[in-house]
């Protein structure tokens, strides 16, 4: 589905991703792991185009995307839950659904998706007139998915899926995103609590300072040395 090869990104003369080569399979769900500052944020963006890389080739299904703006990059399926989510808080909980399909071909399925999300959510269809910045943490990053959904990607990249939440609720956002690729959409996930992040995964990829230094089958990724020691505790 997404084939990243040799991809070198700059913010100005600092190479921030060097060298990146990583494939997502469709059905997959693939975490990308590392210590702040290894260049996972700036990863997904270049995958969604706010970033273009110098060098370096992205596809997805076959077709290069690395010189595309996000607009198209958007409507041939690729939803980006930012970190931070991004949210409209002086718009309602329905209007913040809305404005996630935009795009001419999730919009004519709106309700089928608006349905799906609110089965998914149960906590959105009760906030459904409440304006988002007023949503607790969970809610909002809840909603920040939801509204991700709409458009009916093929491709969705969540950054920091658990930041802020308490590990009840992280838990709950783990089991949905387990819900959604059953749904049928692949995940590139990246996310800071590496045990829950391999528990729900099928590949890693492990960021330092901008290089993959490590990749591979989640079951192995977990009993491995390095993981135990650098990111588990042990």
């Amino acid at each position: 589905m997404l084939e990243l090869s040799n991809v070198n990104v700059y913010y100005g003369d600092i190479h921030v991703l060097k060298d990146i080569s990583i494939v997502v399979k469709e059905g997959e769900i693939v975490s990308i792991l590392g210590a702040n500052g290894a260049g996972k944020t700036t990863l997904l963006k270049t995958i969604s185009g706010i970033l273009h890389p110098r060098s370096g080739d992205i596809k997805l299904f076959g077709e290069h995307i690395e010189n595309m703006p996000p607009h198209r990059i958007a409507k041939k399926g690729v939803a980006h839950v930012p970190e931070g989510r991004g949210l409209f808080p002086g718009l309602t909980v329905f209007e913040n659904l809305q404005l996630g399909s935009y795009i001419p071909e999730a919009r004519k399925k709106f309700r089928e998706s608006l349905e799906y999300v609110l089965q998914l959510f149960p906590i959105l269809k009760e906030r459904k007139n409440q304006l988002a910045g007023t949503l607790s943490g969970g809610e909002q990053q809840m909603l920040t998915i939801a509204r991700a959904l709409m458009l009916r990607p093929k491709l969705l990249m969540i950054d920091e899926l658990s930041l802020g939440l308490a590990p009840i609720v992280a838990q709950k956002m783990f089991a949905s995103i387990k819900s959604i690729r059953e749904s049928g959409v692949t995940i590139l996930l990246v996310e800071q609590n590496v045990r829950q992040s391999l528990s729900i995964t099928d590949r890693a990829y492990v960021l330092s300072e901008g290089v993959v230094t490590l990749e591979g089958q989640a079951r192995s990724l977990l009993n491995n040395k390095f993981i135990k020691s650098a990111y588990l505790g042990l």
